[in-house]
């Protein structure tokens, strides 16, 4: 019985202690990358503030657009009021190409094409959560990493008229003139920018429902397509 009590006690003891992180990357090399490409724009840790962007202390858990104090972009506002959190797979995404995720973002930045890099990156930003063993994901090393979009997607030539034709379903939301009423315009930008939105939508990378539907049912062909007509409009 006393044996039975005392196993009782220590794994009870065990399942108190904190988990361990899961290994990300190396979070030392990280740091070295934060100071190289991030640290001009960007704080973190103890006594953080925002500069030409927001702090990054805590960021996993975070939805996006939401630190106090710092003016975002309408477009990365929007995008928190959709949906989108900062965890390892959006994280992932949007430091390998900020707009795949935010197409209005003000963030200059062209992206870090890396992975591993990117991993260790995020490793850094992971040491300075309230709680790094309990992000959002348990188990990151085990992630689903979303493939950079295949070079072939970008290169098809889409052809405006159909775009035109297939535009109809786009135009109940979006007006074609441009305007921004609380949806944001989709003419004049560049056709690499709305593939790799559309892309984004249809991988479940941003996280709006309603665009999530329509981006999978169109082909590689039609998002060409509308991206060639919609850069036509002005």
């Amino acid at each position: 019985m006393i044996r039975q009590i005392f196993l009782a006690l220590t794994l009870a003891a065990a399942t108190a202690l904190p988990v361990a992180a899961e290994r990300i990357g190396d979070a030392a090399r990280g740091a070295t990358l934060f100071d190289r490409q991030c640290k001009a724009c960007h704080q973190i840790g103890d006594g953080a503030t925002n500069r030409v962007g927001p702090t990054l202390s805590n960021i996993f858990g975070r939805k996006a657009g939401t630190v106090a104090g710092f003016k975002y972009s309408k477009s990365i506002t929007r995008m928190g009021a959709d949906g989108l959190t900062w965890t390892l797979q959006t994280l992932d995404a949007y430091i390998e190409n900020p707009k795949a995720l935010v197409s209005g973002t003000r963030m200059n930045y062209r992206g870090m094409a890396d992975a591993s890099a990117r991993a260790d990156l995020m490793a850094f930003l992971r040491d300075y959560s309230d709680q790094p063993a309990n992000i959002p994901e348990s188990e990151p090393t085990a992630r689903k990493s979303e493939p950079t979009l295949d070079p072939a997607i970008l290169a098809i030539q889409g052809d405006p008229e159909y775009g035109a034709y297939l535009s109809s379903e786009c135009s109940t939301c979006h007006r074609r003139d441009g305007a921004d009423e609380g949806i944001p315009a989709i003419t004049q930008w560049p056709p690499e920018d709305f593939v790799v939105a559309m892309h984004a939508y249809k991988s479940k990378l941003r996280p709006h429902p309603v665009m999530q539907m329509m981006a999978s049912r169109l082909s590689n062909d039609e998002i060409a397509a509308l991206a060639a007509y919609f850069a036509t409009l002005e």
